[in-house]
């Protein structure tokens, strides 16, 4: 079953309407998992940062040792084509890599054939007014050693989903997660931002977790806009001594947290602050 709804596929050279079957039961990437996507947003006619995220797939794509089969140009192209019916809708674009075959072990993927699509759903990007709460989970993310964290693969998100499932027994909407040291990462879906004294803080990139592209256009809007922000280590405590918590992330871009277990916090300006620079940005 789909997320959104008006779903466009393009698959094989074509645009296609509706939610079309492009994976067999015997291709690598239904078997043994080795599939990527990267997500970006169509938004009031505006498409933010969609090369950066036709860029990151085929990077994504190489980590998971696929061949990439068009070049983000081209992606690019393609998906502005793909959303000419779609103008005023509200989109999630999915381009989608997976594997086709395997080498004589099954295990490896082949590198002669890649299966490449591109889904776009209508669905809804969350009001200014929409925020969410963090649990602990007792999930952590995995480091470079025991699996792909330096791509955006399909294969991480049943770890995700746990953490957020045992959140939600608990009350929460999500998890905020440790890395393999026990440090903050980020929550189960996106970057995570902490304010404190007017300074913002969030988890310095380590290899356990992808930096977002929209957690960095947050960094250089806030740094533009006279905000101080440290990438650094941070423990939990730190998150409970805060005075505003957000994430950052392509489905919603900026979400204030208005609870981390226990703690209470208010919506700050920061957050508002954020999410419409952001904005700003895109319409400009």
């Amino acid at each position: 079953m789909a997320v959104g709804t008006n779903i466009r596929t393009y698959y094989k050279g074509a645009w296609h309407e509706d939610n079309v079957a492009i994976i067999r039961a015997a291709d690598h990437g239904a078997w043994l998992g080795s599939s990527v996507f990267d997500g970006a947003r169509f938004v009031d006619g505006v498409a933010p940062d969609l090369l950066a995220h036709c860029q990151r797939v085929n990077a994504s794509a190489e980590a998971l040792m696929l061949t990439p089969t068009l070049t983000p140009e081209d992606m690019v192209q393609i998906i502005w084509d793909g959303l000419a019916p779609l103008r005023g809708k509200t989109v999630y674009i999915r381009p989608m890599y997976w594997g086709i075959h395997g080498d004589a072990t099954a295990i490896v993927p082949g590198k002669d054939e890649t299966g490449f699509c591109i889904c776009l759903e209508e669905i809804p990007i969350a009001p200014a007014s929409a925020a969410t709460t963090l649990g602990r989970t007792r999930f952590r993310r995995p480091v470079l050693e025991n699996a792909v964290v330096n791509a955006k693969a399909g294969c991480l998100y049943p770890n995700n989903a746990r953490m957020i499932v045992e959140a939600r027994s608990r009350g929460f909407n999500n998890a905020l997660v440790a890395d393999a040291m026990g440090n903050v990462a980020e929550s189960a879906t996106s970057n995570v931002f902490m304010v404190k004294d007017g300074e913002v803080f969030t988890p310095i990139p380590n290899g356990t977790f992808l930096a977002g592209i929209t957690r960095s256009r947050l960094i250089s809007h806030m740094r533009a806009d006279g905000t101080t922000v440290h990438e650094s280590i941070l423990k939990f405590e730190d998150f409970q001594q805060a005075d505003e918590v957000f994430l950052s992330g392509n489905m919603h871009k900026v979400t204030p947290v208005t609870a981390f277990e226990d703690t209470q916090y208010a919506v700050g300006q920061v957050a508002r602050r954020a999410r419409e620079m952001y904005w700003d940005w895109a319409h400009s």
